[in-house]
């Protein structure tokens, strides 16, 4: 069993928070899952996406809630399906997108999702009526049914920018990058997903089969299939975040970096529905929110480090990308805003 296909034990132990308050974790449910419970402590343990979405499918029935007990109301058996359902009907991912999230604000007390579009920007907001900031693992589940139901409808992996989370980073999150993004921002005054819009256009082709399918192998398939470790493209991405943009290597240079030819190398990427100069593109706005989140950078290094020519180049992507210059954009995010 490859890692891809695995989940760390922590996110065992946090869905027994809430759904298992009792004390000591329910041994009997955990076998059932096919979970040894003498690995449950084990900081390096991990378990198979199937035993993961084994226990959250038990948890679901005992508790009568698919979100793990973490809200007052909390979501009712059958849930999902019913957000899928409603969801797989509309005329774009967008228009699905929104129908779900409108689901989710009637049914959670706490979470109250929604859309907010800006030309080349997207993000889907959590507003709380509470002060305090809920734990991490609830807003990733969060996320997790979300974007796993946006990238079901979408029928491909939903590339995220950048996620903002009101909480403080937990000691784990090392299965959260590998999920969602490497671009995690914790202690933000808004729990946000930002992604790009053009992907809201795309059109849903789901038949009722999809769906039985779909929810037969829920979540365990939202969990390993819209993420891949392993790929040819998380490899790339990984890389070229960790080096100057101005150094990217050209697509011939990068495929004798990596043993193979440049034809290879365009294959293996259009096999994952990927090219290198979109892979580029989707790193270096990452990398420009993130940037734009350090106050102590100027407008003219971040322009700099993302290996523009000079500001005016920046200015011009950078409202491509996301319709707003970002000198406005840093503004709003700085005040918690979002960018509409």
């Amino acid at each position: 069993m490859s890692e891809k296909d695995t989940i760390s034990m922590q996110l065992v132990r946090e869905a027994l928070l809430q759904s298992c308050p009792a004390g000591e974790p329910d041994a009997g449910l955990l076998a059932r899952a096919g979970i040894d419970v003498g690995q449950l402590h084990l900081p390096a343990a991990r378990v198979s996406a199937e035993s993961y979405a084994r226990l959250w499918r038990l948890l679901a029935r005992r508790c009568n809630d698919e979100f793990f007990a973490m809200d007052p109301r909390g979501l009712r058996s059958g849930s999902l399906a019913f957000m899928c359902r409603a969801s797989m009907g509309q005329p774009n991912v967008g228009a699905g997108l929104d129908t779900a999230l409108s689901f989710l604000s009637l049914m959670l007390e706490d979470l109250q999702p929604s859309l907010v579009r800006q030309e080349g920007l997207a993000e889907i907001v959590i507003n709380e009526p509470r002060d305090e900031p809920r734990r991490a693992f609830t807003y990733f589940t969060f996320w997790m049914i979300v974007h796993g139901v946006a990238c079901w409808l979408a029928g491909r992996r939903i590339p995220i920018l950048a996620i903002d989370l009101r909480c403080a980073e937990p000691p784990f999150c090392d299965d959260y990058r590998v999920m969602f993004s490497e671009n995690l921002q914790f202690g933000r005054p808004r729990t946000r997903m930002i992604i790009a819009a053009d992907c809201l256009s795309l059109t849903p082709r789901r038949t009722t089969q999809d769906l039985q399918r779909f929810l037969a192998e829920a979540p365990g398939n939202i969990l390993v299939k819209y993420r891949d470790p392993d790929s040819l493209a998380r490899r790339i991405r990984h890389d070229l975040r960790l080096c100057d943009p101005a150094a990217w290597p050209d697509a011939e240079r990068l495929a004798l970096a990596l043993c193979m030819s440049a034809s290879t190398l365009r294959r293996r990427l259009a096999e994952e529905g990927q090219t290198y100069q979109g892979l580029k593109d989707s790193v270096r706005r990452e990398l420009a929110i993130s940037w734009l989140a350090d106050t102590g950078l100027g407008l003219a290094e971040v322009a700099e480090r993302l290996g523009f020519a000079d500001n005016s180049s920046f200015y011009k992507a950078f409202r491509k990308w996301f319709g707003c210059n970002p000198g406005h954009y840093r503004t709003l995010i700085l005040q918690g805003d979002s960018p509409a």
